[in-house]
């Protein structure tokens, strides 16, 4: 089976790098790295969760949990991406500041502690979307196994699923600050707001969602099927 040969592949590619500080958010992607990084190196795969403003509180508790229930190496860093000029900014290129600001760190954890490479959970699906973060991502050397490996979101999902990770069906995921419109000033005090809606939102049982800020207004996304 064709996704089994990825699986495999994948494994040997972690197996080459021999340890890893892995970028983990929490999301579908970064746990099936993580997971299959783990399985592989042990205590030579580190995960690494950036806590800052810009990342809802449930995606850090998920992220805690998966890690604690699995045995990840796992250690949450502060960061302050959201204090760098540029993302603060909010033009297009806001991830890539952000991601220049994450990779800063996870390179210096790297360094440091001797771990020989900084891996992301990359796909090729994201191969064909704009993403500035990428280019931050080359700069540190940043490797994304997963594209090597030649995986994309759905086998990524059905792998997940056989390895038992309760995020192989978890919506797709993306940083508070995606939820205020380019041009407007990305604050604390906003994406606190918007983690606050969110966050009563999903207590009353809603699972994929966002909350858009457009100043006085706040606009509600769900799938139809919630609406």
């Amino acid at each position: 089976k064709i996704v089994t040969k990825k699986l495999r592949s994948l494994e040997q590619i972690l197996f080459d790098m021999k340890s890893v500080v892995v970028a983990y958010s929490g999301g579908v992607d970064s746990s099936f790295l993580a997971a299959v990084s783990h399985q592989r190196l042990g205590r030579q795969s580190l995960a690494v969760t950036a806590n800052s403003p810009s990342l809802a509180p449930w995606e850090l508790e998920e992220a805690t949990a998966l890690a604690t229930r699995f045995g990840f190496n796992h250690r949450i860093i502060e960061t302050r991406e959201n204090e760098e000029p540029g993302y603060a900014a909010n033009g297009a290129r806001r991830c890539y500041f952000c991601k220049n600001h994450l990779y800063s760190h996870f390179h210096d954890i790297a360094t440091k502690e001797g771990y020989r490479y900084v891996v992301d959970g990359s796909t090729t699906d994201d191969l064909k979307e704009f993403r500035p973060g990428g280019e931050a991502a080359r700069e540190w050397a940043v490797q994304s196994p997963l594209v090597d490996a030649g995986l994309n979101k759905n086998e990524i999902r059905e792998l997940s699923h056989t390895l038992g990770l309760p995020t192989w069906d978890k919506p797709a995921q993306a940083c508070l600050a995606s939820r205020v419109p380019y041009g407007i000033r990305v604050t604390t005090k906003i994406l606190d707001k918007i983690a606050q809606a969110e966050s009563y939102l999903r207590e009353l049982g809603f699972k994929q969602l966002r909350v858009r800020h457009h100043d006085s207004v706040a606009r509600i996304e769900l799938p139809p099927e919630e609406l």
